[in-house]
């Protein structure tokens, strides 16, 4: 029992920077963007974060840091470097029309380049020994949990040991799916991913949606790599660190069917196959198991991607004009 509530921990733990990034791109996906520059974006949010926080300790000295401003500097640097990534994005994509699939992997591979940069930068500054920092007194402000906790035993191990910011992420994407579905704001944002002509007939500013509907999508997923670094990594950055999960919170878009609500327990069982390998042993088998057990998130996210596209129900579709520039002058 012990052991299945620690998996499910780290889990959720594991899965949070995921509904962070997937949450962030299904509101950007429903304007009718692909924005493949999300693991960059989150990469940046991540980097941003840790420079904010880098600077404030050395200022202050770890011993004498405000938990708050420990916790609010890099939440407002790391949602600055991924306000800049989104308006990076908007103004190739939007404005310039470029295509969208090249201008997202040039983001990503813009992001991963700026991040081991300034990481790099970093630990020559801080004369470490190591090839990584460490921000140990701001990730002790940032895994601060709910003191009663651990007074209610299992459940309150499963269900409030988290800190502030996966409770952040759960409420982002159950607003942002009550938004997309009971608002105007959502219906107009849906108009315009799925047929942004006949939306921009109706009135509705379309580049005003697609601009800021990125931006805030950017924003959130930016979080999503802060809170990896910062909680579950417990401040330790190295250049790589972070792994391919910006690709993984890509691919529940299309497993929560573009719903940010279904988002939340995707992102859990994402998490949990990304941890498994250790915690399932085959007899007879050692590191091989382990390696094959590495693979499932990939393989469940190929066979999701093949379900999609068998299902001909237009809920589980995305928006028709994903991926297509608009432009006024064709209407």
């Amino acid at each position: 029992m012990t052991m299945l509530v620690q998996f499910i921990q780290r889990a959720v733990m594991q899965g949070v920077p995921l509904l962070f990034g997937s949450t962030g791109e299904i509101l950007t996906e429903k304007s009718g963007h692909l924005n493949l520059g999300i693991p960059g974006i989150m990469y940046v949010g991540a980097i941003s974060g840790v420079i904010g926080s880098f600077f404030y300790e050395d200022k202050v000295g770890a011993a004498n840091i405000n938990p708050f401003l420990a916790v609010l500097i890099p939440i407002l640097t790391s949602i600055l470097g991924s306000l800049v990534m989104g308006l990076i994005y908007c103004f190739l994509t939007v404005t310039l029309r470029a295509n969208q699939n090249v201008t997202g992997l040039a983001l990503t591979t813009f992001g991963v380049g700026f991040g081991n940069f300034f990481g790099g930068s970093l630990i020559k500054i801080s004369g470490s020994d190591m090839p990584a920092i460490t921000l140990s007194a701001t990730s002790k402000c940032f895994k601060t949990t709910l003191p009663f906790a651990n007074s209610l035993g299992v459940v309150g191990k499963l269900l409030f040991s988290y800190s502030f910011l996966a409770y952040v992420a759960i409420i982002i994407a159950i607003i942002a799916s009550y938004v997309l579905n009971h608002t105007r704001t959502g219906l107009h944002l849906r108009a315009v991913g799925e047929n942004p002509a006949t939306a921009d007939a109706a009135g509705i500013n379309v580049n005003r949606y697609k601009y800021v509907t990125t931006i805030i999508g950017s924003i959130i997923a930016g979080l999503g790599g802060l809170y990896y670094v910062m909680d579950y990594a417990s401040g330790i950055w190295s250049n790589g660190g972070f792994g391919d999960r910006g690709w993984l919170a890509v691919a529940i878009v299309i497993f929560a069917i573009w719903r940010p609500n279904m988002a939340i327990p995707a992102s859990i069982l994402f998490g949990g196959l990304f941890i498994v390998y250790n915690y399932v042993s085959i007899p007879g088998m050692g590191i091989e198991a382990q390696e094959l057990f590495k693979m499932l998130p990939y393989i469940v996210t190929l066979v999701v991607l093949i379900i999609t596209s068998m299902r001909e129900k237009r809920e589980s579709q995305p928006p028709q004009s994903l991926g297509l520039s608009y432009f006024r002058e064709e209407r």
